[in-house]
């Protein structure tokens, strides 16, 4: 798939919790092509200890408003300045970048709707709307599996809602099933064809774990640390079953069934 580098509008920000912000972008021209699971490499100006580009997950493309949503946590000294965006300011973006999420064969070709589970955490959570919304618009209702620590750490759920059913947990209780997302009394009571998870590499190791004694389909997006994004810089490697591979380029979405997680 090209790549493009393409300064961006801010159509707008939105702090949608005291440690993540959604950025929407927008430009003159319509945005190109992007699948779910891709990501961007977006350059950070006026950040004296920023010099490498942020690798930031593709949260939804709004093709009709020509809008590409990034939802970022503020971690570090990068991210932060990103927080202080504002309408009208540009951002210089790298995409798509990554191989995205297996999607299913046009509604004419498959037989049946498909049971898509979708598990997140943190901010995990971003590159599975754009894939929910994706599934939505095929004719598939995925389920979305959403863990945090407490509600006040759920994210766009309203967003989510659109697209399926969102079920949640939290580690207090206090929205939810109390507990993590492996724990969710859901995977007890229904069975699903495809499993598709992104967040914190324990729990993702739990949910392969789950996959794999049920049978189930399931692929993971990893969240290695990347630098340049195009494979060069080899600082995202991971060990799979082909090797070692650059996450930022055969990734950063794998099936499990490529990955050393077997024992672990």
């Amino acid at each position: 798939m090209k790549k493009y580098i393409i300064d961006l509008t801010v159509k707008a920000l939105q702090h949608v919790h005291e440690r993540y912000v959604l950025i929407r972008l927008t430009d003159e021209q319509p945005l190109p092509e992007m699948l779910p699971g891709q990501f961007v490499e977006v350059r950070v100006d006026g950040s004296a200890t920023t010099f490498l580009r942020r690798p930031v997950s593709i949260n939804l493309v709004d093709y009709d408003a020509n809008e590409l949503w990034l939802l970022v946590a503020t971690v570090g000294d990068g991210t932060r300045r990103m927080g202080t965006l504002q309408a009208g300011d540009r951002l210089n973006c790298v995409l798509p970048l990554g191989n995205g999420w297996t999607l299913p064969l046009p509604l004419s070709q498959r037989q049946g709707e498909g049971r898509h589970l979708l598990i997140g955490g943190g901010v995990g959570v971003a590159p599975l709307l754009y894939l929910g919304a994706t599934l939505h618009k095929g004719g598939i209702t995925p389920t979305f599996l959403l863990g945090a620590r407490s509600k006040q750490d759920l994210l766009l759920l309203n967003e989510f809602e659109k697209y399926g059913r969102v079920l949640l947990t939290t580690e207090d209780g206090s929205e939810g099933e109390r507990g993590f997302v492996t724990s969710h009394s859901i995977l007890q009571k229904e069975h699903f064809d495809m499993i598709q998870c992104c967040g914190p590499t324990p729990m993702m190791k739990a949910v392969a774990r789950y996959a794999r004694e049920k049978g189930i389909d399931c692929e993971v997006s990893l969240e290695n640390l990347m630098a340049c994004g195009l494979g060069a810089c080899l600082c995202c490697v991971e060990k799979t079953t082909e090797g070692n591979l650059c996450v930022c380029k055969e990734g950063p979405v794998f099936n499990i069934n490529r990955l050393l997680w077997n024992n672990e």
